[in-house]
């Protein structure tokens, strides 16, 4: 394993190989999940904005924790913790189907679980970003961001198709069931692993010191400030998918559960396409502007989605997304992971989920308003804009700091 590529030298680890193979699994789940909850609410609905509501009640709980998160990751056996989380969200989606299968799901029957997704996941995150570097070591670190990117985008494609034809054919709970059986596999991988996630010594502060230490370092670190803004900015504006596209393909294209599912896909594919482009670099900190310049490109392809009428022009805007999309978040993550202190490094990765994950309920909620409101190509038009700005003041103001 040691003549790997560069590229690929993240699985020259043992344990890394191990975290990869319960991850392709799950990921493919997680993603059937994702579509099937959308559509669910659509059914049980037909209403944009409350489509838009359980996307906010979903990333709430990682506005509300990550921060804390963050520092309960620096302070608990990693490997341990993400066992307990992958744990629960399988009991979620086992839940979700068979409130399907049984016939009595309603619509705060989804709403209550897509929090308790959002609860897990915000424990779950920061422990798991840092935890691939304690597996890898720092020299492979870009490397296993790339990898993970990769398993993850490549699932974007695979479970959004898979979802799509599963729900036309045997209906929503089949994605919820699928999902529920994939994080065996992920817990298996954690149970395998020899890599504890050790905690850091305790040296007796309290937790809000151990926060306050962390947020003091982002905001006197100036790359560190911008990448959580442009993090901050593509989230709340530009990323919020699981919105967007199922309201697209409802209304804009006039779409069933196999053409939503297709739109998926295709964001996936350009993200897939991403991740490779990341890893083909190699190692280092990505450039400022190897961020910035995606940034714009992922403003820019949607304002023109927002124009789209056919099926196959929307698939390729998607993919141009995809593409931007993981640019912009895979290179923030490894420019976080390479820039802080390794004692830092669960606190400043809660803060990346905060203003990843956590802002998004505040987009999710934007959209589907003004979707509901104004219709999907309007709210389209109007947060791509917005995007587009935010960042030409962000790229501004870090030519001003230079």
């Amino acid at each position: 394993m040691s003549t790997l590529p560069a590229p690929l030298r993240a699985l020259a680890h043992r344990d890394f190989r191990l975290f990869c193979s319960g991850q392709i699994v799950s990921q493919v789940g997680t993603w059937m999940q994702s579509v099937a909850q959308s559509w669910l609410v659509l059914e049980l609905t037909n209403s944009p904005f409350r489509l838009g509501l359980v996307g906010t009640l979903q990333f709430t709980p990682i506005l509300l924790f990550s921060v804390f998160a963050g520092v309960l990751a620096d302070r608990v056996p990693k490997r341990r913790l993400l066992v307990a989380t992958q744990s629960l969200m399988g009991l979620q989606a086992l839940t979700l189907a068979a409130l399907v299968v049984s016939g009595h799901v309603q619509y705060w029957h989804v709403a209550v679980l897509a929090s308790v997704y959002g609860l897990a996941n915000a424990l779950d995150n920061p422990a798991r970003q840092s935890f691939v570097a304690e597996m890898v070591g720092r020299a492979d670190l870009t490397s296993a961001i790339a990898l993970n990117s990769a398993i993850f985008n490549t699932a974007r494609v695979v479970g959004p198709a898979a979802a799509g034809l599963a729900i036309a054919s045997w209906g929503t709970a089949t994605a919820f069931a699928v999902n529920a059986v994939s994080f065996v596999a992920v817990v298996a991988a954690l149970l395998a692993m020899h890599t504890e996630g050790a905690p850091r010594p305790r040296d007796g502060r309290r937790m809000g010191s151990e926060i306050a230490e962390g947020v003091r370092y982002a905001v006197r670190t100036p790359r560190i400030l911008l990448v959580l803004g442009l993090v901050l900015v593509v989230s709340v504006f530009l990323f919020n998918n699981n919105v967007m596209v199922p309201l697209l393909a409802r209304q804009g294209l006039g779409l069933d559960a196999h053409g939503f599912g297709l739109l998926m896909a295709a964001l996936g594919v350009g993200a897939v396409a991403g991740a490779l482009v990341l890893a083909a670099r190699g190692g280092g900190r990505p450039a400022v502007l190897s961020l910035i310049l995606p940034a714009l490109g992922l403003a820019v392809a949607m304002v023109a989605l927002s124009q789209v009428t056919r099926f196959g022009l929307a698939a390729a805007v998607l993919a141009v997304m995809g593409f931007c999309g993981i640019q912009v978040m895979a290179g923030a993550n490894t420019s976080h992971q390479l820039t802080v202190p390794d004692e830092l490094r669960g606190r400043i990765m809660g803060l990346h989920m905060l203003v990843f994950a956590g802002m998004s309920p505040f987009g999710a909620f934007t959209l589907g308003a003004l979707a509901e409101r104004f219709g999907i190509r309007v709210a389209l038009m109007v947060v791509g804009s917005v995007g587009f700005a935010c960042v030409v003041g962000l790229a501004l103001w870090w030519r001003t700091r230079r």
